[in-house]
C-alpha cells in the first residue's frame, strides 16, 4: 500500500520554488490538539482511502501467446512406436530459419473478393458471402469418428490415418506389399532430397545430400519455383498418412509445411515466387488444406486459408478458368489443380465460395466436347479430337462438381479412357487413376493391374536415384520442364490411390455441397 501511495505522490506536480505567502497552519497540524485519537485514526484511513481511490491503474493484460512455425521440426524422439517404417540413414541437416513466422491461435480473415459475371475483366469484384465451412466443424473429440477429413469413415481423407484401414483398403483396392514398398522408398527418396532450410527444389545439384548423383532435375528457368517443388514433394506423405504429427517423417514434414506456409504468410496468399505460377499455387493449397485437415493444427489454418482466397480472387472473371496468372484465361490442366485445392479446403471445413465452382463449371462448359465426355486444352475439341490428359482433368473435375456415376457422358468418357489404358504420360495416368478408382467395377481392376505393376517395374534401383522414378516415364510435358521430382511425385500418389481419397461414389459427404 505504501508503494502505491509513493507512486502517486510522485505524479503531482512539483510545488513552485517562489517563496509562499504566510498560510494558516495546516489541518493536520491542529488534529491532535483539537479531536480524540479515534477521530484522527478515522479520518487519516478515509484520506488514505481517497488516495487509493484516485490511483487508477490500467487492468493487467493477458500476453497473447503465437503459435511459431518453424523450420526445424520435432526431435526424431517423438517418432511413435507404432510406426516401423524406419527412416533412411542419411537425412539433411534441417537449418533453424531466419525467423519465425507467428501466428496468433485465431487469426481474422477478410472475406475474398470473387471476380463478377460481368464481360469487362477490369469490372469491380463482386462480393461473395463465403460458405464458413469451419463453423460447421464438429467437436474435436468426434472429428475423428465423424467428419472424416482426419480419418472418420465419412470424408474423402479417411483412408490414410489409421494403419489397419490404410492395409485394409489396399488389399481390397488391388494393391499389393510390392507397391506398399514402392511408397515407402520414394518417402526415402524425397527425404533424402530435401533442402536445409524445409523446402524442395527440381534442382537436384542443389541438395546437399545429392549434389547432382541423380540425373534429371527441371529446367534452369522452373528450377527457382521452390514452391511447386516442396509441394510436389509434399503431397506423397500426406497421401500416406504422415503429417507433422503422426508418422516416421514428422521432422520433414514440419520443416516443409513451414517452408510452404511462410511462403503463403509473406505473399498475403501468394504461395509461389520466382519461377512459378498458379499451378504452384494449387499444389500448395492442396498441401496447406491437407495438412490443416488431417492434423487439425490451428498454425496451418489462416496459410490454407489464405491461398484459397488468393485462388477464388485469381479466376478469369470472364470465363471462369485459371491458368498461369491471374486472372488469366483459363486452361482445362490449371483448372484441375486450383479445383482439387477448393475441394480439399471443403474437406478441411475452410471457406469455399459456391460463385467459384459455378464459374467452373460454365468454363468446363466452354472446353467440352461431345456434351461433356471430352475436353480440351484452351477451348472446345477440334476435328482432331480431345487429349487423353485433359479429358481426364475436365472428367474428374466433373466428379466432384456433381455428376453421378450414372451420367452418359461421364460413363462415355471413361469407357473412351479405358480404352486407350495406362500410359508412360504420368501426368493423364494420374488422373485417369482417380476417375477409375472412384468409378470402381471392371474396368478399375484390369486399370489398377496394369498400372501398379507399370510402376512398381519402372522403379530406379540404382544408387543415389533408388526410389524415384524418370527413365521411361518422359511422354508428355511435365517430365523435361519438372524432371526427376515431378515424376516421382505422380508415381508416389498413383500408387496411393487405393486409400489417398476414398471412392467418390461411395462416400456421400465428399461428394455433398460441392456444387455451385
Amino acid at each position: 500500500m505504501s508503494r502505491k501511495i509513493r507512486k502517486a505522490a510522485a505524479s503531482v506536480p512539483a510545488p513552485s520554488q517562489a517563496t509562499p505567502p504566510p498560510q494558516a497552519p495546516p489541518l493536520f497540524a491542529s488534529l491532535p490538539l483539537e479531536a480524540p485519537a479515534w477521530g484522527v485514526s478515522m479520518l487519516v484511513h478515509l484520506i488514505v482511502l481517497l488516495a487509493l481511490a484516485l490511483i487508477v491503474q490500467a487492468p493487467p493484460r493477458l500476453a497473447e501467446q503465437p503459435l511459431a512455425i518453424v523450420a526445424e521440426g520435432r526431435e526424431a524422439a517423438e517418432t511413435e512406436a507404432a510406426f516401423e517404417v524406419a527412416s533412411p540413414d542419411t537425412e539433411p541437416v534441417l537449418e533453424a530459419p531466419a525467423g519465425e513466422i507467428e501466428l496468433t491461435e485465431m487469426v481474422p480473415l477478410e472475406p475474398v473478393e470473387v471476380a463478377g459475371a460481368a464481360a469487362d475483366p477490369e469490372a469491380a469484384p463482386l462480393a461473395v458471402e463465403l460458405s464458413e465451412w469451419s463453423a460447421e466443424s464438429a467437436i474435436s473429440s468426434d472429428l475423428l469418428e465423424t467428419v472424416g477429413a482426419l480419418g472418420g469413415e465419412a470424408g474423402g481423407l479417411g483412408g490414410r490415418i489409421n494403419p489397419q484401414r490404410r492395409d485394409q483398403l489396399v488389399a481390397s483396392g488391388g494393391g499389393n506389399p510390392q507397391s506398399e514398398a514402392a511408397v515407402e522408398a520414394a518417402l526415402k527418396w524425397f527425404v533424402q532430397h530435401q533442402l536445409p532450410d524445409g523446402g524442395w527444389s527440381l534442382d537436384l545439384a542443389s541438395c546437399p545430400a545429392c549434389k547432382g548423383q541423380c540425373s534429371h532435375s527441371g529446367e534452369p528457368a522452373r528450377s527457382k519455383d521452390r514452391c511447386g517443388a516442396t509441394a510436389l514433394a509434399l503431397l506423397p506423405f500426406l497421401g500416406r498418412g504422415y503429417t507433422h504429427k503422426e508418422g516416421p517423417y514428422k521432422r520433414q514434414i514440419d520443416a516443409g509445411l513451414g517452408f510452404l506456409a511462410a511462403m503463403t504468410l509473406n505473399g498475403q496468399g501468394q504461395a509461389y515466387g520466382e519461377g512459378g505460377s498458379m499451378y504452384s499455387q494449387g499444389l500448395a493449397a492442396i498441401v496447406l488444406c491437407e495438412g490443416y485437415a488431417m492434423s487439425q493444427d490451428r498454425r496451418l489454418q489462416a496459410p490454407a486459408q489464405l491461398a484459397l482466397n488468393f485462388i477464388m480472387a485469381a479466376q478469369d472473371p470472364v470465363g471462369g478458368g485459371w491458368r498461369y496468372s491471374p486472372r488469366q484465361p483459363g486452361d482445362t490442366s490449371a483448372v484441375g489443380w486450383q479445383l482439387m485445392a477448393l475441394k480439399s479446403g471443403h474437406m478441411a471445413y475452410l471457406q469455399v465460395s459456391p460463385l467459384t465452382l459455378k464459374k467452373t463449371t460454365a468454363f468446363l462448359d466452354s472446353v467440352q466436347g461431345d456434351e461433356g465426355a471430352t475436353y480440351g486444352y484452351l477451348d472446345a475439341p477440334g476435328a482432331g479430337g480431345a487429349g487423353y490428359g485433359t479429358s481426364a482433368v475436365g472428367l474428374l473435375s466433373r466428379m466432384y462438381l456433381g455428376w453421378k456415376k450414372d451420367h452418359p457422358k461421364l460413363q462415355l468418357g471413361v469407357s473412351r479412357l479405358a480404352k486407350q489404358g495406362p500410359t508412360k504420360d504420368l501426368y493423364y495416368d494420374y488422373y485417369a487413376t482417380q476417375i477409375m478408382h472412384h468409378m470402381e467395377g471392371e474396368a478399375w481392376v484390369a486399370w489398377n493391374a496394369r498400372m501398379r505393376d507399370m510402376l512398381v517395374e519402372g522403379q530406379s534401383r540404382k544408387g543415389h536415384e533408388t526410389g524415384s522414378w524418370f527413365d521411361g516415364f518422359t511422354e508428355g510435358h511435365g517430365p523435361k520442364v519438372a524432371g526427376r521430382l515431378y515424376t516421382t511425385a505422380l508415381a508416389t500418389l498413383i500408387l496411393e490411390v487405393y486409400y489417398r481419397h476414398l471412392p467418390l461414389y461411395g462416400q456421400q459427404s465428399v461428394e455433398a455441397e460441392f456444387v455451385e
